[in-house]
């Protein structure tokens, strides 16, 4: 008998953890880090609910931090164990839990700061970079379509979800008493739409599913469409002279746009004079999806891999990155004729924030909104209409044309995920819904029932025998 327990990504989108137990073998099925409001961040700081010293092995589906940021906190809590994930995903864990262990570290120095003002006890980051190295020093990369051993009883074999660079599909083999079961994780499914990446490889077997329902209750906009609008807007912009600024996600979405920004390149229709990547994580998530440039799709390999090109730097040669901070100021100068994407996504923070101070006040600005925007974030404010932006007790007036594109999702759409589970209808496994808001998890789970596939939504601390 197995048991699979439920302890994250059920009554949301973040803190993914799941763990699973056999009589020999305790492995845990990501370790993510909740994201979001203030109360849903505290629940990081909490203990596991399981002792991290008892496990066997982690399997990590892929390098986003609501799958994988809390990992850094679990070792240093004495899980001192193998940590399996595909190459890919290996390379880009080390750029993000980096990066959000620096973030923590200087959360934490801003808040004891104002609490030895106010006399109260100091507060400690949840983890360090010592603790990230700790990490980095257990990792154990699979290739795509091997099986790996992870436990006594317990295998692994990782397939391409499409969703980032080395996001997998997880299919875990539990062989007890002579019988193998098998337990399939969508991990975070992949838009088919998307450029470089491949299509989420399609299964057929599974006695447990586990799938991701984030995007369960809509289809995406048609991404022609999309594509077109962002011709139009670049193709505008050059007319009137302006910059145009795209906040983007550092690991997916600006190396998407790039792409996309090198077909107009050697389509003739890229008239901006120059392109710059400014975000020391993005441009070092960008390297790395060059170095892993076999795991692309043929067809758009190949477009970049065409005459001298060799990566996305030489498929766009009027890219230019933006490694310091004296690199990025000099930016300002800049007053028409360039692109420059930069972090944070959700214009939070990063290097983003100064582009708009000094050109969101411009009419022939060109704001290009390509990502999700929660509520309550600057980039949510200028979606909405903001008429000023607040960037360091300045208000900035915002008369840039602000463009959003919602065709671009790194996850699949409703109809792509009963698309991708209908295969296994012959096996009939037990469906059930995780990583997704209970509406979406909801309209998701009446229209697979109609697909006669049996479908549970587990809840939060949930335990299921199979």
């Amino acid at each position: 008998m197995a048991r699979l327990s439920f302890y994250g990504a059920t009554d949301g989108v973040t803190g993914s953890l799941y763990l699973l137990e056999t009589q020999r073998s305790r492995v845990l099925l990501e370790c993510g880090l909740f994201q979001g409001r203030r109360e849903e961040e505290a629940a990081n700081e909490l203990a596991f609910p399981f002792e991290p010293k008892s496990l066997d092995a982690v399997i990590l589906s892929h390098a986003h931090l609501d799958h994988s940021g809390r990992l850094p906190k679990l070792v240093a809590d004495g899980a001192n164990v193998p940590l399996y994930m595909t190459p890919p995903t290996s390379a880009l864990i080390e750029i993000m839990l980096k990066d959000s262990a620096f973030l923590q570290m200087k959360d934490a120095e801003w808040e004891n700061k104002r609490r030895r003002r106010g006399g109260k006890a100091l507060v400690e980051p949840l983890y360090t970079i010592d603790d990230v190295e700790s990490v980095l020093a257990l990792r154990e990369p699979v290739p795509y379509g091997h099986c790996q051993q992870v436990s006594e009883d317990i295998s692994v074999c990782f397939y391409d979800a499409g969703h980032i660079l080395g996001s997998a599909i997880v299919e875990i083999t539990i062989t007890e008493s002579g019988q193998d079961k098998k337990l399939v994780f969508s991990g975070d499914l992949g838009n088919r739409c998307q450029p470089l990446l491949r299509d989420p490889h399609i299964l057929h077997e599974a006695d447990i599913l586990m799938m991701e329902s984030t995007y369960g209750d809509r289809n995406h906009r048609d991404h022609q469409e999309t594509l077109q609008e962002f011709e139009d807007i670049i193709a505008e912009a050059s007319e009137n002279g302006g910059n145009v600024l795209i906040p983007s996600f550092a690991v997916g979405r600006t190396q998407e746009i790039i792409f996309l920004l090198g077909e107009l390149y050697h389509a003739g229709k890229l008239k901006q004079q120059i392109v710059y990547l400014d975000s020391p994580m993005a441009i070092a998530a960008t390297e790395v999806y060059q170095q892993f440039q076999h795991v692309f799709n043929e067809e758009d390999r190949e477009s970049i891999g065409h005459g001298s090109s060799q990566n996305l730097q030489d498929f766009l040669p009027i890219l230019r990155f933006s490694r310091t901070t004296e690199e990025s100021m000099a930016l300002n100068q800049i007053v028409e004729g360039a692109i420059i994407i930069a972090g944070s996504g959700m214009c939070t923070g990063g290097r983003i924030k100064h582009h708009f101070k000094h050109n969101l006040w411009r009419r022939k600005t060109h704001v290009v909104i390509v990502g999700f925007q929660a509520q309550g974030t600057p980039g949510r404010a200028l979606v909405d209409g903001s008429k000023v932006f607040r960037f360091a007790g300045e208000e900035i007036a915002v008369n840039a044309k602000i463009h959003t594109l919602g065709g671009f999702s790194a996850h699949a759409s409703q109809s792509q995920l009963l698309e991708w589970s209908e295969h296994f209808k012959a096996s009939r496994p037990q469906l059930l819904l995780v990583h997704g808001e209970m509406d979406a998890k909801l309209t998701l789970q009446q229209k697979l029932i109609d697909q006669d596939l049996h479908c549970k939504i587990p809840i939060n601390g949930q335990t299921i025998d199979f």
